[in-house]
């Protein structure tokens, strides 16, 4: 049996023996929620914002899958993480540390059988009585697969355990997850939130969304799992159920690339709902924004999707979450940009928009490290930990197992614009999509829409102020125009110490005077004096990459780029979006450096090098 890390679990379980109810609030201490209160209050906020980096999609072994696939971490640990401390790692022991700490971070374990699984290490706890115990702890590869893919199964069936799910062991872990937010949250220097992840799974197609909670003072005292309903409608009553409460939620959607189609439905959803005023006015209620990149790959868009879009082939995952590494059948209803703009065609309809999404970027972490940095990579899983393990599959696996680890992306980062480092401006910023998504690197992305941005207003030191008072910030809705064509002001930064930047580009789609669907791609911005052709294409940036070295330098590329740039193409009677996506000069993939690791040749069914990038939340132009 295999030693985990239980921290307070162990507890727990012997109170779940016994039959205890234990009630948060009883070790809650009220001169610590004081002096926590007076602390927020003291917090400066600065108007005009800034942005602050983190994850809210990270799992530890308290997430069943987290535990059966190596993880030996909890939600402390990866609290701990997050603030630069060293965690331990699992496979093969190295330690877990990120380069530069973060500045919020949210534990999301899966909701069914939270925290239960690590309890089969425990002989105090009736979980380690289970008919599966043997299985899941006893160091055998092929029936932990086989344990897992029986858990995951009652899962999608809705079938409750009555040992892993028993009502009071979920509640008192859960209120166990929610004291260990609250003690790891410092309001101005480092943000937590209570979270979990809805894991709705129907014939291994992807629904899941994360949830995450504006404060710890009104949450539920369990959550909706996808055991109570894998319906996304049921969801959104539960969490309307606890608006009314004055518990304040929200839910994230993520890789509608696995999702066969059913993330973004056409004309019905999965839950029956036809698409219609009231259903979309539900959705976007409860889910603002995307998970737009994370390890399960990119669902920006797809090569299929769009063909002309040379930069579309980025970090494609293409599988849904079944074991035999089954690719999706159906692209259209998976991906993010097809939706925004078929989105607008259901408001041209009357129908509402039920795919008005800002953007982030997440982890999906299962060993509580959101390894965000392609050279610091460990994995999804505790047993990727060995980069071996990450290149060539963990014993027992298949081949086409192995090569869906291969695939694996690095998680990407959730960048928000908040007045301050704390629950409430964090939870706003996302909630009006003042957002943007990047696929690990911390760049600097601002992005602003109006009329009548002057060329030169950059050079003005009061630029930001300037912008906020005259247009609207990325997330937002221009007003509607009487012929002059609307002016974006963006301005990109490079990651501190990462790499230099490639170009900026402008991505507008819109419904055109047949109401058919458009989409086009403008390089406004580019480094190393390019331009672009006739046909708006630019000439690639180069590539400094040593496969062998596992390096690059920045000898090409730009430190920053920005520009004014005002729609060409614009027609005030259509209706149209328009997000800016930042590439950066190629560097190598994390695979390349695993290969350097091993004394390897980087592999051939890889790429070596890759472009990272930044994704802004779209700003909507709605004609009157």
């Amino acid at each position: 049996m295999r030693v985990i890390k239980l921290i307070s679990l162990t507890s727990l379980s012997i109170l779940f023996a016994l039959g205890c109810k234990k009630e948060k609030k009883e070790e809650i201490n009220t001169e610590e929620l004081s002096s926590e209160t007076t602390s927020q209050t003291e917090i400066p906020a600065n108007p005009n914002k800034d942005v602050y980096f983190g994850n809210l999609h990270v799992h530890t072994s308290w997430s069943f899958d987290g535990y059966i696939n190596g993880s030996v971490t909890g939600p402390d640990d990866a609290y701990r993480w997050a603030q630069g401390e060293s965690i331990a790692g699992g496979g093969d022991g190295t330690p877990l540390q990120i380069k530069v700490p973060l500045d919020w971070y949210v534990v999301a374990d899966h909701s069914e059988f939270m925290g239960a699984l690590p309890l089969m290490a425990d002989p105090s706890s009736p979980a380690s009585k289970h008919p599966l115990t043997a299985d899941v702890t006893g160091g055998d590869p092929k029936k932990s697969f086989e344990a897992y893919t029986k858990i995951l199964d009652d899962i999608s069936n809705g079938r409750n355990d009555s040992i892993l799910g028993n009502p009071e062991l979920q509640k008192n872990i859960w209120a166990e997850i929610i004291d260990i937010a609250d003690k790891h949250y410092q309001p101005g220097k480092f943000t937590t939130m209570a979270g979990y992840e809805w894991t709705s799974n129907p014939k291994w197609r992807n629904l899941h969304r994360i949830v995450i909670f504006k404060d710890t003072e009104h949450v539920a005292d369990v959550p909706f799992s996808a055991i109570d309903s894998d319906v996304p409608e049921k969801l959104w009553a539960w969490m309307d159920s606890q608006r009314a409460q004055g518990n304040e939620l929200l839910a994230i959607p993520h890789n509608g690339n696995a999702s066969d189609g059913l993330m973004f439905p056409i004309e019905e959803s999965y839950g029956g709902s036809k698409i219609g005023k009231a259903y979309s006015e539900t959705r976007m209620r409860n889910e603002p924004v995307y998970e737009l990149t994370q390890i399960k790959g990119t669902s920006e868009t797809h090569p299929a999707l769009s063909p002309n879009d040379e930069f579309a082939n980025f970090e494609i995952w293409d599988y849904t979450l079944s074991a035999t590494a089954t690719p999706p059948k159906n692209k259209k209803g998976g991906y993010m940009r097809e939706a925004l703009i078929r989105g607008m065609q259901y408001e041209k309809e009357d129908k509402g928009n039920p795919f008005k999404y800002g953007f982030i970027g997440d982890s999906d972490t299962h060993n509580s490290a959101s390894t965000i940095e392609e050279d610091n990579y460990t994995g999804k899983f505790g047993f990727e930990n060995d980069p071996k393990h990450r290149l060539d599959g963990p014993p027992g696996v298949t081949e086409a197992a192995a090569g869906q680890v291969r695939e694996f992306s690095t998680g990407g980062l959730a960048a928000v614009w908040a007045v301050s480092n704390t629950r409430d401006a964090i939870f706003e910023a996302i909630k009006r999509k003042e957002t943007y998504a990047t696929s690990g690197p911390r760049m600097k992305v601002r992005v602003f829409g109006g009329y009548g941005f002057d060329n030169t207003i950059l050079d003005n030191s009061e630029w930001v102020q300037t912008a906020y008072d005259n247009g609207v910030p990325m997330g937002g809705d221009l007003k509607a125009s009487t012929g002059e064509a609307p002016s974006f002001i963006i301005h990109a930064v490079k990651e501190a110490n990462g790499a230099n930047l490639d170009r900026i580009q402008v991505i507008k789609g819109w419904i055109d005077d047949k109401g058919d669907a458009q989409e086009q791609i403008y390089n406004v911005a580019l480094s190393d004096n390019r331009t672009v052709d006739a046909n708006g294409k630019a000439a690639p940036v180069g590539n400094t990459v040593n496969a062998a070295e596992a390096s690059y330098t920045n000898d090409i590329g730009a430190t920053e780029l920005k520009t004014v740039w005002a729609d060409p193409d614009f027609n005030a009677s259509q209706y149209a979006f328009y997000y800016v996506r930042v590439i950066q000069i190629p560097t190598p993939r994390w695979s390349t450096y695993d290969a350097k690791k091993l004394g390897r040749e980087p592999r051939e069914d890889l790429p070596v090098s890759i472009q990272e990038r930044a994704w802004s939340s779209p700003i909507w132009y709605t004609p009157n």
